[in-house]
């Protein structure tokens, strides 16, 4: 997966990694030769008196180690660029999927996953990158080259290099065995305290209010200890591997040096061979050594490659048919406004759908409500509409054409959307109502404010339009964030406007007013109303009363109050509520 994941990524670069390769070889090259040079100055120029030789081979080691220098320094920096270049397209992959995927399936990963994947996956992606390029490239041509570089300096001693390498290649190995399921638990453990971090944040109110702290306090604990008990086992793991190699390789220069000796001593053995001998015995050690670091490393980003993948090859059930320049189709010549055609929607894999048989005709100019009881599937109907969820059988169809058949970009511009968690984002309240209509004009967006009876609490901020707003809107009344989300739809000319429990923060009067102001507004729209309050839904065009995901009702507020048992409890219920306060 990480192997087939990274060629991928690094086919559009290939003129790069030829490039690093080959600064690669020749740095690589030049260490290798660095020895052997050694060696003939130790023998042809120290032993022998020969100062010509040590000034002339000296100076080759200099010209080798410029050449070493500079090809090692252009390989990391072409192999940093290749290797941000990455993670960058990576991240923006990623970014582009999870937009493109249906709530289901963003919930099914959860936020806080997604958010890891794409932040610290994509990192683990880009370090390995990195480490190839700096390291695995250069280790096998230093462990080979070393080899058979050894073995030329002097054939007896060879059989300490072939003991030691199979030796060390045992030790990566096992390392790397253990690491994997470590590193594999490790990315779902940060999962997991990223998820409990982001709830005890978003919910730091509720946990306030039922003094709930110390009882957090010990849930961010248990999800902290498990990930720092995982984090200290890999690292007690890549700690040791230090150790145990250096054993080995000092122990068998220990017996380079003691057996080389005997062969000097003996006339069998030359010293700058031994010197040689010893260097390319470090040499091979060093290639070892980051080929495991390599390899140590890879684990981790081997679960990342896995968990990035996944996102990347998730398929959505949103299909998108062929788009046009910049999202934009001919609309029809004729409104017909919106209409449910036998519409069904289930969670995959579930046993019952969430609505089923979901069939109304919505005209343009007329107001649609829908009502019922908590979870019936009320958002769930409106969310169907900008294909946020995917159908599981019937059809929805806007002025007489199938949404299914019109690309996202276009079909979107044509909603108005109101969604039922008021979200605003970090920036100022301008900056978050252009984000229907980015080319308004301030007149424009103090015209919108005033229709959603928001102009006033604006225009009382210290900044007006360029007053900050904090990520949610923090520091906002809900009402407020409600009618700036009003504002923020209403900004924008569109077909059907949604309003998915739009209401629900307001007062009656202001509600009141809003309703009023926001009717010659939309006037000629197709409006569709998720509401709970009766006083929102009473002056609709017609009401649909949603039961177990199921419509079994509709008509006007008086035809329904003559028709439907089940509404006319709804209202009864609400007027006692209303009378009891």
């Amino acid at each position: 997966m990480l192997a087939s994941l990274l060629l991928q990524r690094l086919a559009p670069y290939k003129p790069h990694v030829l490039a690093i390769v080959l600064l690669q070889l020749v740095q690589t090259g030049a260490t290798l030769l660095l020895p052997t040079f050694n060696a003939k100055i130790v023998d042809d120029g120290l032993v022998a008196g020969n100062s010509e030789v040590i000034l002339r081979l000296g100076t080759w080691m200099l010209v080798l180690t410029v050449i070493q220098v500079l090809a090692a320094v252009l390989a990391g920096y072409l192999g940093a660029i290749v290797a941000m270049k990455v993670g960058r397209g990576l991240r923006q992959e990623l970014f582009d999927k999870i937009h493109s995927l249906p709530d289901q399936d963003v919930a099914a990963f959860g936020p806080a996953s997604l958010v890891v994947r794409t932040t610290n996956d994509v990192l683990q992606l880009q370090n390995i990158t990195v480490l190839v390029f700096g390291m695995l490239v250069a280790a096998p041509v230093m462990g080979i080259g070393g080899v058979i570089l050894a073995v030329e300096q002097d054939v007896a001693l060879s059989w300490i290099v072939f003991a030691i390498v199979p030796v060390l290649l045992a030790i990566m190995l096992l390392i790397v065995r253990k690491l994997v399921p470590l590193y594999r638990e490790g990315q779902g453990l940060v999962d997991r305290i990223n998820s409990v971090l982001r709830e005890q944040i978003l919910g730091t109110a509720v946990i306030r209010a039922f003094v709930r702290q110390p009882f957090e306090m010990k849930r961010f604990e248990a999800a902290n200890d498990a990930l720092t008990r995982n984090n200290l086992r890999s690292a007690r793991i890549v700690a040791a591997m230090l150790p145990l190699v250096m054993t080995v390789v000092n122990l068998s220069s220990a017996g380079v040096v003691w057996l080389g000796g005997h062969r000097i001593i003996a006339g069998d053995m030359e010293l700058g061979a031994l010197t040689a001998f010893i260097a390319y015995i470090m040499q091979i050690l060093l290639a070892i050594m980051m080929a495991m670091y390599v390899l140590s490393t890879a684990p981790r980003a081997a679960v990342s490659a896995e968990r990035v993948t996944e996102v990347l090859n998730t398929e959505s059930e949103i299909t998108q048919p062929g788009n046009t320049a910049g999202g934009m189709v001919a609309r029809p010549s004729r409104a017909e406004g919106l209409r449910f055609d036998n519409v069904v929607f289930a969670y995959p894999g579930a046993e019952t759908p969430v609505v089923e048989s979901i069939t109304f005709h919505a005209a343009p100019g007329s107001t649609t409500a829908v009502i019922g009881s908590t979870g019936s599937g009320k958002s769930t109907i409106v969310s169907l509409v900008p294909r946020l969820l995917e159908v599981s059988s019937g059809s929805i169809s806007l002025d007489g054409r199938d949404i299914a058949a019109v690309p996202l970009n276009a079909l979107r511009n044509q909603l108005g959307v109101v969604p039922q968690e008021s979200w605003l984002f970090r920036g100022t309240i301008a900056e978050n109502l252009r984000i229907s209509l980015p080319s308004a004009t301030d007149s424009q967006l103090w015209h919108a404010l005033e229709t959603a009876q928001a102009a006033d609490f604006v225009n009382e901020l210290p900044q007006g339009l360029e007053t900050m707003l904090s990520q949610g809107g923090a520091g906002l009344s809900g009402g407020q964030r409600q009618r700036l989300c009003i504002a923020r739809a209403i900004l924008r000319p569109a077909s059907v406007y949604l309003f998915d429990d739009s209401f629900s923060a307001l007062d009656t009067v202001t509600e009141a007013k809003l309703r009023a102001a926001l009717e010659p507004e939309l006037r000629g729209a197709t409006v569709i109303i998720v509401a709970q309050r009766i006083n929102t839904v009473v002056s609709a065009d017609q009401i649909l009363l949603i039961d177990e995901g199921r419509l079994v009702a509709e008509g006007t507020h008086a035809e329904l109050l003559e028709s439907s048992e089940t509404y006319r409890e709804i209202v009864a219920s609400q007027l006692e509520t209303d009378d009891a306060a």
